[in-house]
């Protein structure tokens, strides 16, 4: 699969998603191929951010124990993996017109993060407003993601009402869950 098929997958349900439907990594596979090392990133970065930009980027933003946050935050990140494969299989069953399989399921968990993960990068330059620019744009993509990962994997009866619904669904868990999250990295 060349770049090119990669950067249309959030806005296309065409290119790409049966060829990677058809390679069917295992989820161990995809939990340490892809989740691990691209999960990695937003840690490193944000411990990064921490300790060089310190207040530059908040107020009190450089006296945060950062060791710990990071620990934290990818602990998290790799258990929301697993949960976020669980709910997209639990959620897209529930609907009348669409099934999925767990491997689909967790093929979409593993993809759909991707956008959020790579946003880190942005927290090399201590601008809050450019971070936060930066976290919406990958929402938007990850949300698209969802939808068109949705729309290639999952076996259906043309009902993009409830594809809607389902992505609906599951962004709302997943940004339920990242907000819990970024509120316990800002509490610590």
């Amino acid at each position: 699969m060349n770049l090119i098929t990669v950067i249309s997958l959030p806005f296309t349900r065409h290119a790409g998603w049966k060829e990677l439907q058809q390679r069917r990594p295992s989820i161990p596979l995809l939990a340490w191929a892809i989740v691990l090392p691209m999960s990695l990133l937003p840690p490193l970065m944000l411990y990064y951010a921490g300790t060089h930009h310190g207040d530059d980027f908040a107020n009190g933003f450089g006296d945060r124990p950062w060791h710990y946050i990071t620990i934290i935050l990818l602990v998290a990140e790799l258990l929301t993996f697993f949960v976020m494969g669980w709910l997209i299989h639990a959620v897209v069953n529930s609907s009348r017109h669409l099934t999925i399989d767990y491997h689909d399921a967790y093929l979409l968990a593993a993809l759909a993060p991707l956008p959020l993960w790579s946003s880190a990068v942005v927290l090399v330059i201590p601008s809050l407003l450019l971070n936060a620019l930066a976290v919406v744009v990958a929402l938007g993509i990850s949300i698209s993601l969802v939808y068109h990962g949705l729309q290639a994997l999952c076996q259906r009866q043309d009902e993009d009402v409830e594809t809607m619904a389902a992505t609906h669904t599951i962004m709302a868990a997943g940004v339920l869950a990242w907000g819990l999250l970024m509120a316990l990295v800002w509490a610590l």
